[in-house]
């Protein structure tokens, strides 16, 4: 008996069919951990329910998303409750969620917050340790997957913006077991042997699992003890991992990281081209300055009439020593004034004047007598009068 195969979409439907027949399918309340969580812009949200050992792909639709009074995300663990069906397209079966509560926080993140509060708390996180990215590296150092995207983007995006940069690739696995000891042990090496002036870190985004290994503390301390800088570009923008915060710079994609690694050569020569314009226009102006300073300077009367200050001082000194004149004349006339004054009174108390008046002075042996006591009987005298002297002897 001959058996006609059926079309995938006549199996995909009938797998369909089977699934809605059954009632308990049609309600269920599932407990798991979210991961692969994603908001699209039309409002509906996709993400993937798992536990150790399985997982269920998950939708919840906009219209179901409004009783929701927290935002779901990767590493949370909820309670979904639910359809399960199968969408006929993928052939694959999911949970239609129509409301969904917080479980508690997944093993995972859990893990996370224990591990980021330890290093913040002895300072890995702090400002002061975070180096700074040199402006014109020769050599970027980039740890990632030899495979993939990252490694294409971060290419085209460096030699875009700098065709003489030289990308110095390190291949490590970015997820799995071991990872977080070779990404360490990368970073070291390229400490050690100097491979790079600074180094990214890069993978593409993923569940908060798929990015773990930059959640380990070996890979933290390692970041922490590089002497070169590191750019951390670890998953999608929204994705924050403990290597993000350890890092001298984070950036939200791989392409950004070499945008930040690189400096645009473009955008450089406009940079100089517009300082080296704006020095021109500054030294004109200081030339400008200098010049008109210059013409002030000798148009002055120093350089116009040189001797105008000696002349000047001249002027001064004749005007000082007619003053000194002034006042020594006036000066003498005082002493003049005063001399005769001081000559009419000594005239007035002159001897000479009492011998005028008929008065004669009495001397003997070249002293004024004043007593009688001082002469006595034969004893020779002068006698000083206002026209002569005469000699006489005592009776």
């Amino acid at each position: 008996m001959k058996i006609e195969p059926i079309s995938v979409s006549e199996l995909n439907r009938y797998m369909k069919d089977k699934v809605a027949e059954d009632e308990y399918l049609k309600s269920v309340f599932v407990r798991g951990e979210i991961s692969n969580f994603k908001h699209h812009y039309t409002g509906h949200m996709y993400f993937t329910l798992k536990d150790e050992n399985s997982l269920i792909k998950c939708i919840m639709f906009k219209s179901s998303t409004a009783t929701l009074n927290f935002m779901p995300k990767d590493g949370m663990k909820v309670n979904v409750l639910g359809s399960v069906a199968v969408f006929e397209r993928d052939g694959v079966y999911q949970i239609y969620c129509k409301a969904m509560q917080e479980d508690g926080v997944g093993d995972l993140y859990a893990k996370f917050k224990e591990l980021k509060n330890k290093l913040e708390a002895e300072g890995l996180f702090n400002q002061e340790h975070k180096k700074k990215i040199p402006m014109m590296p020769k050599i970027i150092g980039v740890l990632t997957s030899n495979t993939g995207a990252v490694i294409r983007d971060i290419i085209n995006v460096s030699t875009r913006r700098n065709p003489n940069c030289y990308i110095r690739l390190f291949p490590v696995p970015v997820q799995g077991p071991g990872a977080a000891e070779k990404i360490a042990d990368a970073i070291k090496i390229m400490n050690e042997k100097k491979l790079a002036d600074v180094l990214i870190l890069a993978r593409g985004g993923g569940s908060l699992e798929d990015l773990w290994p930059f959640n380990e503390e070996i890979v933290a301390r390692a970041i922490y003890d590089s002497e070169l800088p590191i750019i951390s570009a670890v998953g999608h923008e929204t994705d924050f991992t403990i290597a993000d915060f350890v890092a001298d710079l984070r950036a939200p994609t791989p392409s950004a990281a070499a945008e930040l690694a690189v400096t645009d050569i473009e955008d450089l020569e406009d940079r100089l081209y517009l300082y080296r314009n704006r020095l021109k226009t500054l030294l004109k102006k200081k030339i400008e300055i200098i010049r008109l300073r210059y013409e002030k300077c000798m148009a002055s009367r120093v350089f116009t009439e040189p001797d105008y200050r000696i002349k000047e001082n001249y002027l001064k000194i004749d005007q000082l020593l007619k003053n000194m004149e002034i006042i020594i004349n006036s000066k003498m006339k005082d002493y003049k004034m005063k001399t005769v004054e001081i000559i009419t009174r000594l005239d007035m108390i002159s001897p000479l004047k009492t011998l005028a008046r008929g008065y004669g002075i009495l001397e003997k042996d070249g002293k004024v007598v004043k007593s009688v006591k001082d002469v006595k009987k034969d004893d020779e005298v002068d006698f000083k009068l206002t026209d002569g002297e005469v000699k006489a002897k005592i009776m």
